[in-house]
């Protein structure tokens, strides 16, 4: 046995107590490879004595690795703040010199029958960079692996390969760390209040755009991601362990979770082998008295979670969650909760997961083949044949959808032959299809599902995300595929060339519905080129040729450029963003504006500064600065609300506030803010941000009151036992609305239809603007698309305003009610945030005076 008769540890209130040595947090009576080193002859201290940091992770598996043929360490990336990303082979020495070939072997379409493939366990810790007790965990296992000479651990390495990412968020596990180390004291202290258990803003928890990273695998978002992704499918492993932490005052968590809960995908044998496996840590947990649980909380729904997505990639994800020292020691109501007893849960449930997958690898092999079987069974089984999809203009939409399908191994076909259907033209070339019929069958299904009806409508994470609404993807199901004129081969994605650019024209111009288009304006305004949008639309010559334009489009006049080579300037980011930028050849247009019109409105360079801090959102904070920095390349000030009595706002053009809590902000700033607006500053407020513009009479908008919105439900009759099922029916935790836009509005410039999908995970409802050109967005009369949400909620929202944007004085005010840059794959509504910095001035229109009620 794997584990056998594991140590009770001892709990003493001394700090020298709360270090053990290695061999404690294994199996008692277990023989070791002396030549091996231990983690503490590396890092210098004992595992429990202090929180590793990334370096010395790596410098403790390196060091492993080059002693021991059992082991073998990669760097298959690095994070934004270009720390490694790892990952530990361990396997038997005759293993590690061929694993290459051994995986190669098994990776589809080869042969799913071949007895002989290895039993492949993935065991990934600390997503979360503030859940350490994972990473820590991860140097004891990976010694034991190395170093045992246990008959039963050499049989495992034999037969099996086992991975180990021993830490998935290195760069906020190093935030984190910093933090509780500046507090540590020489004496511990447990007392929950103390400020070495309550980090600051924002927590290590995220990484370094403040992204949960667990919400990631399947949306692919972030670098760290997109990098393991490929090891992932490299390794196809049989089982994955994805282990975190939880609240202090828990206790241990394993799934299988409420069973009610889990996606329809996934198949039936992967919830028995989940169960299975359970009975291993149970029975492991038993041994040291640990209090645990299984079957309540959580979810297995959200396919972007480490635990659930190999769950449609024929493995089998399990999910620990271990309660939280969140620093050296806590008092709890379960007694002191020590550093090293969390340490020592991880260690156990990964070792249980190593036994349990060995005594149930022919199940888990069978599973796998099976998995795929049944897809292809399932794909024969619906009534279309596949999805066919396109974006008009936008090839880094459309580019960026493909990579996202291609990442998740799913076949990509590119159309020949133009093709119509339900309306929706889809031109050769430039449209895509995706066959039901393949090996990622139940991956295609979850990424276009859009389910609207669910058995338990409780959900941990999202209910609906459905990536080709989130990026604006025309799509459709196809019965047959005649007339597609498939190609034959996979696609390959191949940026096109932007067209030669000519020097020496009247003018230039861009489209605006090019994802990047922000981006090449914001590039053109910095290094002080003057640049104007067309609010209306005009036709000119290019090349000789009578050329449409649409609204929205950038023009470039040579007779008002001041810097030097400023056509050079344009060419080198024109080719960068792949964007054709335009040679007109007169002011005198065809049809429409002339180029010197009233109507080419002036865009001036913008200074953006987010409000945050505590009380502020870090997620949205982040999700928001991502899409502004990192794809359009406009740096964001972040100044806490402490501080904004002391901030110069007529540095700034725009502020933003995202969702949070703003009644810290100080009087004196909000006075600052009142005097900067009225003069002509821009306020964006989003979600909670944008009823805060509102309480303070800026944003003339009403919200619906939680009163109102509980009388929408009647809880006469109600036991106690119904509680969390109202509780789940009055929540949105995250589900697609319908929005219509004002086409003819400067605020939805770029895009081409009235119809844009939007991200809702809150009950905040905006009121339809009483007076006329206020709503730049509403919902339509049926709004919900995909995910739960109640119906009563569905008709609150109905028809009501998503976006209001209006003067104040010689300023603007923009709200939005749903955030606009999710999690970092929604494309098609972050544009309305770009729209809202370059063009908030592009538009005028006059508010009530005073709210409607």
């Amino acid at each position: 046995m794997l584990l056998s008769r594991l140590l009770l540890l001892l709990i003493a209130f001394s700090a020298s107590a709360w270090a053990l040595p290695v061999e404690q947090y294994l199996p008692s009576n277990g023989q070791y490879d002396m030549s091996i080193p231990k983690p503490e002859q590396t890092l210098g201290f004992e595992v429990g004595e202090r929180h590793v940091r990334h370096w010395q992770v790596v410098d403790y598996l390196e060091n492993l690795a080059d002693t021991s043929e059992r082991v073998s360490i990669e760097e298959f990336g690095r994070t934004f703040q270009q720390r490694p990303q790892l990952l530990v082979t361990i396997s038997a020495p005759e293993n590690l010199t061929k694993v290459d070939e051994l995986l190669a072997n098994r990776q589809l379409p080869n042969n799913l029958s071949a007895k002989d493939e290895p039993l492949v366990i993935w065991l990934g810790y600390s997503v979360h960079g503030d859940e350490i007790s994972g990473t820590n965990a991860a140097l004891v296992v990976a010694y034991h692996l190395a170093a045992s000479q246990d008959e039963a651990v050499k049989n495992l390495l034999k037969e099996a390969i086992i991975v180990l990412e021993p830490s998935i968020n290195p760069d906020g596990m190093d935030r984190f760390v910093n933090w509780v180390d500046t507090f540590r004291g020489a004496t511990l202290n447990t007392d929950p209040n103390h400020i070495e258990h309550h980090q600051n803003w924002p927590t290590g928890r995220t990484n370094h755009f403040w992204f949960d990273l667990n919400r990631d695998w399947l949306l692919l978002s972030q670098i760290e991601s997109k990098n393991r992704i490929k090891q992932f499918h490299k390794y196809a492993p049989h089982v994955l362990g994805d282990f975190h932490e939880m609240g202090a005052n828990s206790t241990y968590f394993f799934q299988p979770g409420i069973p009610s809960r889990t996606h329809p995908l996934t198949p039936e044998e992967n919830v028995n082998l989940t169960n299975e496996l359970a009975n291993y840590h149970a029975s492991a947990l038993d041994q040291t008295k640990q209090l645990y649980f299984s079957q309540e909380s959580f979810d297995d729904f959200y396919y972007g979670k480490g635990s659930t997505y190999p769950d449609i990639n024929a493995s089998v994800g399990i999910l620990f969650e271990q309660a939280s020292s969140r620093g050296y020691a806590q008092e709890t109501i379960n007694g002191v909760l020590t550093f090293e007893q969390t340490v020592a849960n991880q260690v156990i449930t990964s070792l249980s997961t190593l036994e349990g997958a060995w005594h149930n690898r022919d199940r888990l092999k069978k599973h796998r083949k099976q998995f795929y079987l049944d897809g292809f069974k399932l794909a024969s089984n619906q009534n279309f044949k596949g999805y066919l999809f396109t974006v008009e203009g936008d090839d880094y939409r459309l580019n960026s959808f493909i990579e996202k399908l291609q990442s998740h191994q799913v076949k990509v076909y590119q159309t020949q032959r133009n093709y119509k259907t339900n309306g929706k033209q889809f031109n050769a070339r430039k449209s895509f299809y995706v066959p039901l019929a393949q090996e990622q069958y139940r991956i295609i299904e979850a990424m276009f599902n859009q389910q609207t009806n669910f058995r338990d409508n409780t959900f941990y994470d999202v209910s609906g995300w459905t990536i080709p609404l989130a990026m604006n993807i025309t799509f459709e199901k196809i019965s047959k595929t005649s007339g597609l004129g498939l190609a034959k081969q996979n696609y390959q994605i191949n940026n096109e060339a932007t067209a030669p650019f000519k020097n020496g024209a009247y003018a230039y111009a861009f489209d605006w519905a090019h994802s990047l288009a922000p981006k090449l304006l914001n590039q053109l305004l910095s290094h002080g080129i003057q640049a104007r949008v067309a609010v209306k639309p005009f036709s000119v010559a290019v090349n000789g040729t009578e050329t449409d334009f649409r609204t929205g489009s950038i023009i470039l006049p040579a007779g008002v450029q001041q810097v030097a080579d400023w056509q050079s300037i344009v060419a080198q980011f024109s080719q960068e963003n792949s964007i054709d930028v335009l040679p007109l050849d007169t002011g005198l247009t065809a049809k429409g504006i002339d180029l010197g019109s009233r109507n080419m409105q002036v865009i001036s360079p913008i200074k953006v500064l987010m409000v945050g801090g505590k009380g502020v959102s870090q997620y949205e904070a982040g999700e928001a600065i991502y899409y502004l920095d990192r794809l359009m390349g406009i740096p964001v000030s972040v100044v806490e609300m402490q501080r904004l009595a002391r901030v110069n706002f007529s540095d700034y053009t725009h502020v933003m506030l995202v969702n949070g809590n703003y009644s810290a902000i100080p009087e004196r700033a909000v006075n600052n803010l009142a005097m900067w607006l009225e003069k002509g500053g821009v306020l964006i407020g989003q979600k909670s941000g944008a009823k805060w513009l509102a309480q303070q009479e800026w944003l003339k908008a009403d919200f619906v009151s939680k009163k109102t919105l509980d009388e929408l439900f009647d809880s006469s009759g109600l036991s106690y036992g119904d509680k969390e099922q109202l509780a789940a029916r009055k929540r949105i935790a995250g589900a697609i609305y319908q929005g219509e836009l004002d086409l003819n509005h400067p605020l939805a410039f770029g895009y081409n239809s009235e119809n844009l999908p939007l991200f809702k995970n809150s009950t905040l409802i905006m009121k339809q603007a009483k007076a006329p050109f206020l709503s730049v967005v509403n919902y339509t009369e049926t709004p919900l698309l995909s995910g739960y949400s109640d119906r009563n909620l569905v008709n609150q929202i109905a028809s009501n305003s998503a976006m209001i944007a209006h003067n104040y004085g010689a300023g603007r005010v923009i709200g939005f009610t749903d955030n606009l840059t999710f999690r970092g794959y929604w494309l098609g509504s972050a544009k309305l945030l770009a729209n809202s910095l370059f063009f908030s001035k592009a538009f005028s229109v006059n508010a009530p005076r005073q709210a409607e009620e």
